[in-house]
């Protein structure tokens, strides 16, 4: 953002600091200095003259031979008896009598002033006859594109500056020129559409400058005054002149649309002062109507747009979402094919421009337009800034379109537009105002509405000592309507202005507060806080111990994308109706929400088992999302997942044991190994819970069981369905499980202390319980568990096998390993045996068991 210190001088009523001290002032209130351009050093060789004679070239037919005064200012130059300097010119415009830019000798073209070498002049001959430097065009001055013809200065029309128009004048002192541009960073100005534009940054600078309130100031003393024509709403005459009709067929995505007809425009270069005004604040001048248009943009940070109203098909002008492959031929002469998604303005028979970002081609104010149509409109943010990425398409209206525009500013901004454009071109209304929607609420003060502050609430967070008069009036000096309330003489009642589309809260004033006071001056005391233990964030400590325990178990850990393929969807045997499409996905392969996190870990199988790994585990901890699944908000819920797989080329067991060992091992690392359960899968309850059921669609029902903690749902744990292995090319050996998140943070308590380890050795014993086929195994592991939980001795047991003799189908044989630890005396053979024994008995005659 370009801003000319001598275009926001003029909305200042005090005296500025020096250009370095207000650049710092600006960099640590407002927003980043990029860079302070002295714009004056560019211009300073350039001097208005006076052509006094101009004569045909002797030796050519397109040149002109001149005499210029200049009040004798430029040394060291020739000159004749009459101290009159002679220039050779090939501008078809010039003439005797009229009022020019020179560049003498030894000047800088300004339009060279930035190159690598800058273009120096010098005396020199042309044709025989010598030219004491130029008589310079607008091209040259680097005003603009034109170069058909020099600068003409009319030096009875209306310039911003006293300096008289006279030969010798400095050229940037007359037209302003003589200026310093502060380049501010963009970015820091993202949440502020109102400082994109000169009026804005004025006001901001006003306040910074003015600080803290002084005891001597009244309320009225701390506003800014903004100029009427911005501050005033204004009062539009009515007209017929020209038909016109306008409509707005998208009023959710373009809440304000405006326009105007106007009759009888001279389009022209713009006046000398136009001209310089747009390169001070960083543009180039165009015509005078586009000229126009562009410079209420700068001053307000409202883009505006003017159409050939002879061009406009019907006479008509409205805006509407575009139709599918509609095309549009815009002003940089390319032609679009359009989404349902952009915003078109449009005329009695197709596309005249892209909303918020370009106009049309087919439209275009030229040389040869009578009559013209202004519109002043406000665009959805969100869908300019799509459109302009879809196209690549990036101007100067769109970086302020796409920052939310406030609506309410929209006839103060079209009510100056036609002032000026009339005062340029000679324009005058021919049509009624049109406003559409019409809507009554667009007159109001303010986009926020009043916000109840105290100044508790503000000290506290900035560590500040404000008084309430101190924080009315720092806001009031941006134009801020604060008044304390009648019951709370230590609150205010807080209106931000029509311009101000950023505060929505309480915070948003704070941070207003903070910046106009200034962030260097608030204390630099750290913030008290309580130096009690901040409790144990469950899910991050349950995350670190599920890693702790799957790595120490020989997992790995992976991360893969949120994001999957839909072939992986369907290769798992899932849905993928039932999970959120992407409507812009990071790339072809990651189009879905996953429903699940095991189908991830699956897809990673095949790539491992090529790559040379034999056996291994991985695992996952994720989030899964489903669309019928959302919060009171309407948001998507969040299921936190921990998912892992197991592979192998060679097994010498099931796989699905494999999967349960490290189950189990989680579990017991948390604690909860004794209340695991397990159901067949053959008989899921939860068979319609279409969350639950996709999590399980990838198993082999009669291989695969339901995890309960207790009476808590916790997962699923098994082998997979032979479509899912073949689509994923798994081995044979590969089962896996996934777990809800919520049981492991469940097991996570805040009074966790240290266990030290036994001094004493363990010791371990393997007991094989011969049982029928109808005794599962879920049943006799709970038995032999709640036996050897009565010890007083630290046990673990962990399943070794389950045989079963190929003559004998009727039974089976499982064989568990009981570890034993003692923290009292080393313990014997006897001492586990003797628990053992215990164990026996206890399944002898619960179960009519056998132990081998």
């Amino acid at each position: 953002m370009k801003v000319s210190l001598k275009t926001i001088r003029q909305y200042i009523d005090f005296e500025l600091p020096p250009v370095d001290e207000l650049a710092k002032r600006i960099n640590e209130q407002l927003g980043g200095v990029e860079e302070v351009v002295d714009l004056g050093t560019k211009y300073k060789d350039a001097v208005i003259v006076k052509v006094v004679e101009c004569e045909k070239h002797p030796n050519a037919d397109k040149l002109s031979v001149c005499k210029i005064e200049d009040g004798g200012v430029v040394k060291d130059v020739e000159r004749d008896e009459n101290g009159l300097v002679q220039i050779v010119c090939g501008a078809p415009n010039v003439k005797a009598g009229m009022y020019a830019v020179w560049l003498p000798p030894k000047a800088t073209v300004p339009s060279s002033f930035e190159d690598k070498e800058p273009f120096v002049l010098s005396a020199r001959e042309i044709r025989g006859v010598v030219s004491n430097g130029m008589l310079a065009a607008p091209d040259e001055l680097a005003l603009g594109s034109d170069h058909d013809g020099i600068l003409e200065i009319d030096p009875d029309q209306w310039k911003p500056t006293d300096v008289e128009v006279r030969p010798g004048a400095s050229f940037a002192k007359s037209y302003g020129l003589d200026d310093y541009v502060i380049d501010i960073e963009n970015k820091m100005f993202t949440h502020r559409p109102d400082l994109f534009g000169q009026l804005g940054v004025a006001r901001e600078i006003s306040a910074i400058l003015g600080g803290v309130t002084k005891p001597e100031e009244e309320f009225a003393d701390t506003r800014y005054v903004n100029p009427d024509w911005y501050w005033l709403l204004p009062t539009f005459d009515s007209a017929s002149e020209l038909q016109l009709e306008v409509f707005n067929d998208a009023p959710e995505k373009v809440p304000r649309f405006m326009a105007v007809a106007m009759k009888n425009v001279t389009v022209g270069p713009s006046p000398v002062w136009l001209q310089a005004a747009l390169v001070a604040m960083g543009s180039k001048s165009i015509n005078n109507v586009v000229d126009v248009t562009n410079y209420i943009m700068l001053m307000t940070a409202q883009p505006t747009h003017a159409y050939d109203y002879d061009k406009l098909r019907g006479h008509k002008l409205g805006a509407r979402m575009a139709k599918k492959g509609e095309k549009a031929e815009l002003l940089n002469g390319k032609t679009y094919e359009l989404s349902e998604d952009d915003i078109v303005i449009v005329d009695g028979e197709g596309v005249v421009g892209l909303g918020g970002v370009m106009g049309g081609g087919n439209s275009e104010v030229s040389a040869e337009t009578k009559n013209i149509v202004l519109e002043v409109a406000t665009f959805d943010m969100y869908t300019v800034r799509k459109t302009s990425m879809r196209y690549g398409l990036f101007t100067d209206a769109l970086t302020r379109f796409n920052k939310g525009q406030s609506p309410l500013q929209n006839g103060r901004v079209l009510h100056r537009l036609m002032q000026i454009v009339g005062d340029v071109s000679g324009a005058s209304q021919a049509s009624n105002v049109y406003d559409v929607p019409k809507n009554d609420g667009l007159d109001e003060v303010s986009m926020s509405g009043e916000i109840r502050v105290s100044t508790q609430f503000i000290n506290e967070r900035l560590g500040s000592n404000l008084t309430v008069h101190q924080v009315g009036n720092l806001l009031r000096r941006t134009n801020f309507a604060s008044y304390p309330p009648d019951d709370d003489q230590d609150s205010l009642l807080i209106t931000a202005p029509f311009w101000r589309t950023d505060i929505e809260q309480p915070e948003d004033i704070v941070e207003e507060v903070g910046r106009l006071y200034g962030f260097d001056k608030l204390p630099r005391e750290l913030p008290q806080r309580s130096m009690k233990p901040t409790a144990t964030n469950k899910t991050r400590a349950a995350a670190q111990k599920i890693r702790e325990s799957m790595s120490k178990a020989g997992a790995g850990e992976v991360l893969t994308y949120s994001f999957v393929h839909e072939k992986v969807l369907k290769n798992a045997e899932q849905n993928p109706e039932l999970a959120f499409r992407l409507g812009n996905a990071l790339s072809p392969e990651l189009q879905y929400y996953r429903l699940s996190i095991l189908p991830s870990l699956i897809d990673k199988v095949h790539m491992n088992i090529k790559a040379g790994h034999d056996a291994f585990a991985l695992f996952e901890i994720g989030k899964s999302h489903a669309k019928d699944q959302l919060d009171d908000e309407g948001l998507p819920k969040e299921f936190g997942r921990i998912a892992a797989v197991f592979a192998s080329k060679k097994s010498t067991s099931a796989a699905y044991y494999d999967a349960k060992q490290l189950l189990e091992q989680l579990a017991s690392d948390f604690g909860i190994k004794d209340k695991l359960r397990y159901q067949k899968l053959t008989d899921n309850p939860y068979a319609e819970f279409a969350p639950f059921a996709q999590l399980c669609a990838p198993f082999d029902a009669e291989r695969s069981a339901i995890v309960f903690v207790g009476d808590t749902l916790c997962g699923v744990v098994g082998e997979f369905k032979g479509n899912v292995a073949k689509n994923f090319k798994l081995p044979d050996a590969t089962a896996g499980f996934e777990l809800f998140m919520s049981t492991f943070e469940n097991a996570i308590t805040n009074n966790d202390t240290y266990t030290p380890l036994s001094r004493y050795p363990s010791i371990s014993q393997d007991i094989s319980i011969r049982t029928t086929n109808d005794v599962d195994y879920a049943s006799l592991s709970s038995l032999v568990n709640e036996v050897l939980a009565l010890s007083e001795l630290e046990i673990r047991t962990s399943t070794i096998a389950i045989y079963q003799a190929a003559d004998d189908r009727d039974h089976k044989t499982t064989t568990f390993r009981v570890s034993a630890t003692s923290y009292d005396k080393t313990l014997t053979d006897s001492d586990l045996s003797t628990l053992l024994g215990r164990v026996n008995s206890v399944v002898s005659e619960a179960i009519d068991a056998t132990v081998i």
